[in-house]
């Protein structure tokens, strides 16, 4: 399969905040061309793009797909009562085949939001590499293990099946990587286990860390350490890895994470929903410290909107630091795409460049909010919105437009009967 598009502005990631008029070929899952001018051929499909932008897809590199269950059942409430009372009771009812059927709508959700791939975490991940494949979305999952789900035999295990042979320069539409909840859910001998994990496969490992203030400060009660330096002092991030949240860190802690290479998955709806703080990315940005952005799961958002966490990234980060120059459009921009690539370890979809995968995004500027074209990176951070999204491609696939103004999702189920699936399953779940 052989797309053209043309009459298109392209925002690569590559070379900055700079857009050009040009043109963009697919061939089957890659790009094969980026330029002023394809070169004469026999394409099998031709798109004018109309003057609006193509640029890389977004990555949400934190989520939890199958809470869609829970979407504005559980809100307005602190995170350890939200957990406790409203969370883990309802989850532990659910089953593989509950789980897969609710990933399904969230990926109708991200694919009107700009989204090419999640870095996911939940309870099955089998059923829902299947849920992403059945679709064509692509997917990250990472090990949820904590004290009473899930074990590190299974997270090997995973880790071993959910991980195929990948073919050099391409990129799997489903991966697996080691990682626990979170240390305040794990023992000291399960977070052993994980670090002993990591070294065997010399491989990074993710979690939750330093989300909440009482979190921190029961770290320090048991180890007399923050979660950050006691995860390294145990050798989880020997090999790398990020963390989910990292709301309340110190400059020692930044210390760590710089030497150790621990990214950061910032999630400013969730946490400014659940009260939790306003993660330092300053601080981040300053020390170098590669930063992407995550939705959180919609059970805490509520919502799967990148430009939302955009948005607030960049307006908590200026509040933060009562600085209007703070956390720029463009840094945030690159952590919604290149560096949410990087930290979920799929460099070729960072960019739109010849050779890469064809994960990428066609935004419609002859919206109100998008006019005048001033300067398209920054509309796309401070006034862009999921009405904003005509295409989402993945694999070099169109898995859902907007050309004749309808919702067209191109997944192989109909969205309603994905809709209807899941109200049968909130209705045995949640009565």
């Amino acid at each position: 399969m052989k797309t053209r598009f043309y009459n298109a502005r392209i925002l690569t990631m590559a070379d900055g905040p700079s857009v050009f008029q040009g043109e963009l070929v697919v061939t089957d899952k890659k790009i094969s061309f980026v330029g002023e001018h394809a070169p004469a051929d026999q394409y099998d499909r031709e798109i004018n793009c109309e003057g609006n932008v193509l640029m890389p897809g977004f990555k949400n590199a934190h989520t939890h797909s199958g809470m869609t269950i829970l979407r504005s059942s559980a809100d307005d409430m602190p995170l350890q009562n939200w957990l406790n009372e409203r969370v883990f009771p309802f989850e532990a009812k659910l089953t593989g085949e509950d789980i897969y059927h609710l990933s399904k709508i969230a990926i109708l959700e991200y694919l009107t939001s700009g989204v090419t791939s999640v870095m996911e975490m939940y309870l099955t991940p089998p059923e829902i590499a299947d849920a992403f494949r059945s679709t064509g979305m692509r997917i990250v999952q990472v090990g949820a293990c904590n004290n009473f789900s899930q074990t590190p035999e299974l997270i090997e295990k995973w880790y071993n099946e959910l991980n195929a042979p990948v073919e050099e320069g391409t990129t799997p539409l489903t991966s697996f990587e080691i990682g626990f909840h979170a240390e305040y859910t794990c023992s000291e001998s399960l977070i052993e286990q994980f670090a002993a994990l990591a070294e065997k496969y010399k491989a990074p490992v993710y979690t939750h860390i330093s989300e909440t203030r009482s979190e921190v400060d029961g770290c320090i009660e048991r180890y007399g350490m923050t979660p950050v330096a006691f995860l390294a002092s145990k050798g989880i991030f020997n090999y790398g890895g990020a963390g989910y949240h990292l709301v309340h860190t110190t400059p020692d802690d930044w210390a760590i994470m710089k030497e150790k290479g621990i990214g950061v998955v910032t999630n400013p709806a969730s946490n400014t929903k659940l009260a939790s703080g306003v993660a330092p990315l300053t601080d981040y940005l300053r020390e170098g410290i590669t930063v992407a952005l995550g939705t959180d799961g919609p059970a805490s958002n509520n919502c799967l909107d990148m430009f939302r966490e955009m948005f607030l990234a960049t307006g908590l980060g200026k509040l933060r630091e009562k600085d209007a120059s703070a956390v720029p459009a463009f840094d945030v921009l690159k952590m919604a795409t290149v560096n949410g690539a990087m930290i979920m370890r799929q460099p070729l979809t960072a960019c739109l460049k010849e050779g890469y995968t064809a994960d990428l995004i066609m935004l419609d500027l002859h919206q109100p909010n998008m006019q005048p074209l001033n300067h398209i990176p920054n509309n796309i951070v401070y006034s862009g919105s999921k009405l904003n999204v005509l295409m989402t491609m993945v694999d070099g696939k169109i898995l859902y437009d907007r050309f004749d103004g309808k919702l067209n999702f191109h997944v192989g189920t109909d969205p309603e009967e994905i809709y209807r699936r899941g109200a049968e399953i909130r209705d045995r779940i949640l009565g």
